[in-house]
């Protein structure tokens, strides 16, 4: 499928980033989630909730080259001209995804033998660092999760632990709130604060492997909703990860359908309800009341449009987001699914990112019952 922005889904909200970082760790999310804020974005590429590479765009090569330099005195062959030649090789050249030119120039400084996995490994930790250390501080913005369709493959240097990281990034900011009521994104004492913590214990390396070799069930597994806070969550165990689990029913005659809905949404914060009998579906959606529903359009004895429209009149159910699932893509179609309030429209068939993106459109505005 192709990938797209959620730009294009809808204005800036209101963001937790803890509650992001939290969530991709738990649900064990393989695939890029992009952050946006501003002119800044800030990019996370994830294999199993654990991290690959970090970055943003607020001057990638310069912070590279800063930290290159803090390992020149015991890497030896790191010397100015390799640090130049890397910025002419890779700071101008074009974004391909998934790779980052930051990114590409430390798979060439491997390939080279510049630098060991370990050495690697422990660079891209303390980069990492600094740029969810200010990942932290968006209030503003939007997101996407791309896939590992949507990217695809790309050599993997390390895979690191997120908590740790985090936790190091939330000491820092606590320290700088007490230093300076009111730092800003990206701050050069808060640059520095980061850097300073980059004398850290080496960490594995998990290498010969491709994330994108993995099939995507295996990583995106449930949506990310971003949650209200002060930001001071416990990373190890925010409220909103220790006792969320969201309830979606999905109505549909079809088991082969429900089946697919369920393997895709297969998760432990999320409980799904499948429902084929469209008749004696407004009873079991009283009963279960879900955080969101997913309705067949096209159902035997009661269509989806009627289905949808008795929910609307019922008050437990007049703000539940409620997704139309159907094979018809014509106006008309969309027409009535407005005009009996439902909350989306999702298009068969569909793959299980684009499964996932609805549900993350839609799962935020509601808290788990």
């Amino acid at each position: 499928m192709n990938s797209r922005s959620i730009v294009g889904y809808g204005a800036t909200q209101k963001l937790h980033p803890l509650s992001f970082l939290a969530q991709l760790i738990s649900r064990q999310v393989s695939g890029h989630f992009k952050l946006y804020s501003g002119t800044n974005s800030w990019s996370l590429f994830l294999s199993q909730g654990k991290l690959n590479f970090a970055t943003d765009t607020n001057a990638p090569f310069d912070r590279l080259d800063r930290h290159l330099q803090g390992l020149s005195n015991e890497v030896s062959s790191l010397v100015g001209a390799v640090r130049v030649q890397l910025r002419l090789m890779f700071e101008q050249s074009p974004k391909q995804a998934p790779l980052t030119p930051d990114y590409q120039a430390i798979s060439w400084l491997v390939e080279q033998s510049h630098l060991t996995a370990d050495q690697a490994s422990n660079l891209i930790r303390a980069m990492a660092i600094e740029v969810i250390e200010s990942f932290l501080t968006v209030q503003e913005g939007s997101y996407d999760l791309l896939g590992l369709d949507d990217i695809g493959e790309y050599p993997v240097l390390c895979q690191l632990d997120l908590r740790p990281i985090v936790e190091i990034c939330q000491r820092n900011r606590r320290q700088s709130l007490l230093t300076s009521p009111s730092p800003s994104v990206g701050s050069a004492p808060m640059m520095q604060r980061a850097a300073a913590s980059n004398t850290l214990a080496p960490v594995s390396t998990a290498r010969g492997g491709l994330v994108g070799s993995k099939p995507i069930s295996q990583g995106i597994t449930a949506g990310i909703a971003p949650q209200s806070g002060d930001g001071d969550t416990n990373i190890s165990a925010p409220p909103d990860m220790r006792r969320a689990v969201y309830t979606i029913a999905c109505i549909d005659d079809s088991p082969t359908v429900l089946n697919a809905i369920q393997e895709f949404l297969n998760d432990k914060s999320l409980n799904v309800v499948p429902i084929n009998d469209p008749v004696k579906a407004l009873m079991q959606v009283m009963r279960c009341r879900p955080d969101l529903i997913l309705l067949d359009v096209t159902m035997p004895n009661l269509d989806g449009y009627e289905l949808c429209s008795l929910l609307r009149r019922h008050p437990s159910f007049r703000n539940t987001p409620i997704v139309m699932v159907t094979g018809n893509t014509g106006f008309i179609d969309r027409a009535k699914a407005k005009l009996v309030r439902s909350s989306g429209y999702l298009t068969k068939p569909f793959s299980q990112s684009e499964l996932l993106k609805m549900v993350f459109m839609h799962l935020p505005a509601v808290g788990p019952r």
